[in-house]
């Protein structure tokens, strides 16, 4: 069993930055791809981003394209979502997970360990 324990979601204002954490225990961490979902009130929980088990292949959904960033340091066991340029539609719990299939992948159904999820709230 994989936990996942998130931190750093927050208030911030339109155009602002905002780091999420997402710190992984129990499994080795280096042989899982992780991924980012969120979702917003009265909608379905949708994909953010993706990152490969070693980091070096990263995915995005298009609305974020070149806002955020995923990353992933095995050395620390840990992914970050690094948000700038923040919209008020992004607006969302933010939700981390891991998976052990070798590609990446935006389904959430290959996931297998979800965190708890986080609230970020972007104000105009």
């Amino acid at each position: 069993q994989m936990r996942l324990v998130q931190s750093g979601g927050g208030l911030v204002q339109a155009g602002d930055s905002l780091r999420l954490s997402c710190v992984a225990s129990g499994r080795t961490f280096s042989t899982y791809a992780m991924g980012w979902f969120r979702q917003s009130p009265g909608k379905e929980r949708e994909f953010v981003a993706a990152i490969s088990r070693s980091g070096d292949s990263t995915d995005y959904r298009y609305s974020v394209k070149g806002r955020f960033t995923i990353s992933k340091d095995n050395a620390k066991d840990t992914m970050y979502l690094q948000m700038n340029s923040l919209k008020p539609e992004d607006t969302a719990v933010y939700y981390c997970a891991a998976t052990d299939v070798w590609f990446l992948t935006d389904r959430q159904g290959d996931y297998d360990y979800w965190g708890p999820g986080t609230q970020v709230t972007v104000s105009s």
